[in-house]
């Protein structure tokens, strides 16, 4: 794994160059001729694209509830058990964000507040094949569910031999209320446009490939979308008391993700940095998913050896990695420190995985620097607010003069006129 030992001004401009470009020109335009498709031609178009990118012929589009019901009783034990903790854990977690409006009824007649109101359907995406997660499923459907959302309509891509049964049992775990076999761009143009088959949704979440990524940027606007995210990645700080092999450990179980993950060690001890390198190349040989992840240390992970604690935190701020772990002596005391990150793992025993599964926090989160401005996926994510006024006649005529002075500025004299109409001919104008 490449050590670098640099100032911190070139450090970031090392950063920039190991952001991932997530705009493709010839994948836009293939991705706006399948939604186009979809829209103006529905199922037939659904079908068709599934016949060509996925080889399997559907008859329907829709998963029955009892196949549903099938594969939560054909799992095993252990992943029933592991997915009920997992839900118990994400729902005690995710009913600590529920907002619930507000009035404020202090001024003399005038009543005013905002009313919030959960997304009335949403559509969630799955990946399907080697990606298949149904962790993701309870991720992205339990804070809906949490939020009062109606109605989740699930889609994931067809596999000849049927969707896996995990995926099949999350999504009863999770109370999905109809699951649709399609992947791919032509997933989310249906959920954006809706077909004969399949309503139309408000809101899209949920991960998947550069094709579906691109599909949701290009529907954003006809609905709304989670967030458009990209490959995985973690950025760990560790000085030296921490554990060269759990390090290693922790950078791989990103980078076997994708070949195009990130896996970020910052450190200030040359020691610690060269015994990570070594444990990620020897760890590297007996990984099943080697050929990815060592395509992701390769080229888009490295180690950095910085002079403080402080130029630690400053560069990965800078990074803004969408896992950060914090392996310090006393992490707790950093946490301030912390500006940009996804999700926080605070100490040895807060090992990245953890995140994924049960400790509660979702792992929905953002990549590619974004962690600068959004903000994990939540309950959040599956309301909308109204603002809410009443004046009384005395409330209004006392805020007459400001109201018609600013609309006059502004050169909209009808504004004006509305506001004054509700004083003409009165005697005690």
């Amino acid at each position: 794994m490449k050590i670098y030992n640099e100032s911190l001004t070139e450090m970031k401009k090392i950063v920039r160059r190991y952001t991932i470009q997530t705009t493709d020109l010839e994948i836009e335009k293939q991705v706006a001729q399948i939604i186009e498709k979809v829209r103006t031609k529905g199922d037939e178009a659904l079908k068709s694209y599934e016949k060509q990118f996925d080889k399997v012929e559907l008859d329907g589009l829709r998963i029955s509830s009892s196949q549903l019901d099938e594969a939560y009783q054909n799992i095993s034990p252990d992943l029933k058990d592991a997915l009920q903790l997992a839900k118990h854990n994400i729902i005690a977690y995710h009913k600590m964000e529920l907002e619930h409006g507000f009035i404020d009824a202090k001024l003399p007649g005038i009543i005013r507040g905002q009313k919030v109101t959960p997304l009335q359907r949403v559509g969630l995406y799955v990946p399907g094949g080697t990606a298949a997660y149904p962790s993701t499923i309870l991720m992205n459907a339990l804070p809906a569910k949490i939020a009062g959302v109606d109605e989740i309509i699930m889609v994931t891509p067809p596999q000849k031999d049927g969707v896996a049964p995990a995926v099949l049992a999350a999504a009863k775990v999770a109370g999905v209320t109809a699951v649709y076999q399609i992947g791919g761009a032509q997933a989310i143009a249906a959920l954006a446009y809706g077909t004969e088959s399949i309503p139309r949704v408000n809101k899209i979440v949920g991960p998947g490939n550069i094709f579906v990524a691109t599909a949701k940027k290009q529907v954003f606007g006809q609905v709304a979308i989670d967030m458009v995210a990209g490959p995985s990645e973690i950025g760990i700080l560790a000085d030296q008391t921490a554990d060269a092999k759990q390090l290693a450990a922790d950078l791989l179980s990103q980078a076997e993700h994708d070949k195009r993950a990130r896996a970020i060690l910052i450190t200030n001890s040359q020691t610690l940095a060269t015994a990570v390198s070594g444990e990620v190349e020897k760890q590297l040989m007996t990984l099943p998913r080697k050929a990815i992840a060592e395509v992701a240390i390769k080229e888009r992970s490295f180690i950095a050896i910085m002079d403080s604690v402080a130029e630690m935190f400053t560069l990965m701020n800078d990074v803004a990695p969408e896992h950060l772990e914090v392996q310090l002596a006393d992490p707790m005391q950093y946490l301030s420190s912390i500006r940009n990150a996804g999700s926080v793992f605070l100490g040895k025993y807060a090992s990245e995985p953890l995140g994924d599964y049960v400790a509660g926090p979702n792992h929905v989160l953002p990549t590619g620097g974004t962690a600068k401005f959004s903000s994990p996926l939540g309950v959040y994510d599956f309301i909308k607010k109204t603002s809410f006024i009443q004046f009384s006649k005395e409330a209004l005529r006392k805020d007459l003069k400001a109201i018609t002075t600013l609309a006059r500025t502004e050169g909209l004299e009808a504004h004006a006129r509305a506001v004054e109409s509700r004083f003409k001919g009165d005697d005690d104008q």
